[in-house]
């Protein structure tokens, strides 16, 4: 129509107006309308619709992230040595209900985005089904305690190729074309296949220098109190790390002084025997430390739990001493005063580092804790060397006197040995050294080790900040503890306190903890023998005492099912206890 709008060069506004208009028409005709349009996009311009005319390329569309397949890759049994700091940590062992997490549940996290472990429930339930996977761990170590040799055997995914399908064979082969064609050109073509290059084999496989590298991936991925130190490529058949062990080195570090002492001006210290309170005689530490060698019942050395059913108490060490460390660093010259340090202890740099040494074929739970709570009552004078002897008697003392135990903290696995197949539980050598095939981070690659990302940076790192940290106690301690003039009594009605006969006892801790009057181990409550908690326990789940318990084949499993059948009949669950644990932790 002639009269008809050219709408190509109205404005938005105009547009809009215009469509408003048309709708009010339509209404007061009474036709019906689509809603108004608030807003109309704008016309396309010329060079838009000369673009809409041409072929439109195709947008790339974001790929999707591929399944991983398994059934891809080959798989292989090694081992790896790893170290933790478990202070933050809450034991080695995977728990459910734990309040922290477990070094176990971290590694089972790495490995599982490293995709070296394929996890049938997914990656994001830590269920830890190490089923398949031929999975041992050497050690489980307690909340906070540390490990610088704990040892892991573990099923992964491996660089090594698959095995290629052989090719379906074909019909009948036919004649060579070179004897059907004619004699001038055959001879010719068997010269220009003389001439071609013959491809080149492709080197075999290593099983070193050509599979993942498995400490540098996990590293990457694991917090930083966590490292791999080294992996075995070759453990030997039937390898299990917890059953193959046949030696774990454990080290309990602790200072000296023990805590801080008090000066002779300041009323109220300690004399016990020949030492004052705050040190530790360390030679009658290691007289006693040295009756822990030899094979002995640690029945009195250990927390029994019933749930386990242990008969048997007899461990044998190999080697038990007091070391000093040499070269630790700080220094409070404050200690060396006449009026801190007694006569016993020779003048030098204090306070000095030592550890209680431990080295054996296997032990009891909390039973290093044990060894060493009652080294620190020999170290302050509370008790004399024999008093080992004396607990290592268990004809003479079946029940153990209830001491309290040392803590966790300082505490670490430090080596497990794998002598391999030349040594049994009955033959053991004290001095057999370890025989698997470790390749240590840095023995791959230099710069593993001490490059810009390598092991030796990282943990560089960690340290600093850490030796930073207690360089500045160190010298705010001693800045302290120096100041003041303590023959200066500006108090006023200034009372001397009377003596009091609380002990304070070193276990291991931040400072000695107050214990009132001292009894002697030996006049302590004693606490039931392990053949009493382990009749008590099998009389709880109605059996008649722990020897018919143990007759039932798989005896836990009929606890459990003796529970559930409790609760189908509508018992409740005040009539059974729970289910016996699960084993916890070595020492």
């Amino acid at each position: 129509m002639a009269d008809e709008p050219d709408y190509r060069n109205w404005t938005r506004e105009s547009l809009v107006k215009r469509v408003k208009y048309l709708e009010d028409q339509l209404k007061a005709k009474g036709l019906s309308s689509t809603p108004a349009i608030d807003v109309l996009p704008l016309p396309p311009t010329e060079a838009q619709s000369e673009a809409s005319e041409l072929p439109s390329r195709k947008q790339k569309r974001p790929k999707k992230p591929q399944a991983f397949d398994p059934t891809k890759y080959a798989t292989r049994l090694i081992a790896l040595k790893i170290a933790y700091l478990g202070k933050n940590f809450n034991g080695y062992e995977h728990q459910v209900s734990a309040s922290a997490p477990t070094i176990e549940e971290e590694l089972w996290k790495a490995l599982v985005k490293s995709c070296l472990i394929y996890p049938q429930n997914g990656p994001e339930k830590v269920d830890l089904n190490m089923a398949g996977l031929e999975y041992s761990k050497c050690g489980r170590t307690d909340r906070g305690v540390s490990a610088f040799g704990q040892v892991i055997g573990l099923r992964v995914r491996s660089n090594r190729p698959l095995p290629r399908e052989p090719k379906p064979q074909q019909g009948m082969a036919e004649a060579p074309k070179d004897e059907m064609a004619e004699d001038g050109k055959t001879e010719g073509k068997k010269k220009k296949q003389k001439a071609q290059k013959v491809p080149k084999e492709k080197p075999e496989w290593d099983p070193v220098a050509d599979e993942m590298n498995y400490p540098r991936i996990l590293n990457r991925l694991l917090p930083p109190e966590i490292r791999v130190l080294a992996w075995c490529p070759n453990p030997p058949e039937g390898f299990d790390a917890r059953f193959s062990c046949r030696e774990r080195q454990y080290r309990y570090f602790f200072t000296q002084p023990a805590f801080p002492p008090l000066p002779d001006a300041v009323p109220g210290g300690r004399k016990t025997g020949a030492i004052k309170e705050g040190w530790l005689d360390i030679d009658a530490m290691r007289e006693a430390a040295k009756l822990f060698e030899g094979s002995h019942d640690f029945r009195n050395f250990c927390k029994v739990e019933a749930g386990k059913q242990i008969t048997n108490f007899v461990r044998r060490i190999f080697e038990s001493d007091i070391v000093e460390v040499e070269d630790t660093g700080s220094v409070l010259p404050y200690l060396d005063g006449t009026d801190i340090r007694p006569e016993k202890i020779p003048a030098g740099k204090h306070p000095k580092v030592y550890y209680f040494h431990v080295r054996g074929s296997a032990f009891l739970w909390h039973q290093i804790r044990h060894m060493v709570a009652v080294l620190f009552l020999v170290g302050q004078g509370l008790e004399k060397p024999s008093i080992i002897s004396e607990l290592l008697n268990v004809q003479k003392h079946p029940r153990r006197p209830n001491y309290h135990l040392a803590d966790e903290v300082p505490l670490v696995l430090w080596d497990c040995i794998f002598p391999g197949s030349n040594y049994g539980l009955h033959n053991l050598d004290p001095n057999m050294e370890d025989e698997l095939n470790w390749i240590w981070v840095g023995e791959d690659n230099p710069s593993n080790l001490h490059g810009t990302v390598g092991l030796a940076n990282e943990m560089w790192r960690y340290w600093r900040e850490k030796k930073i940290d207690e360089l500045l106690a160190n010298r705010l301690f001693d800045m302290i503890s120096r100041q003041a003039d303590l023959d200066r009594r500006t108090e006023r009605n200034l009372s001397v306190p009377k003596a009091s006969d609380t002990q304070k006892v070193f276990l291991g801790d931040n400072e000695g903890a107050n214990m009132g009057k001292y009894v002697p181990v030996l006049r302590k409550v004693l606490l039931p023998s392990p053949e009493e908690l382990n009749d008590a326990y099998a009389q709880k789940y109605g059996f008649k005492d722990s020897e018919a318990l143990r007759e039932t084949k798989n005896w836990r499993s009929a606890i459990k099912a003796d529970k559930l059948a409790r609760k189908a009949a509508g018992a409740g669950e005040d009539v059974v206890m729970s289910e016996p644990e699960p084993e916890k932790g070595d020492a």
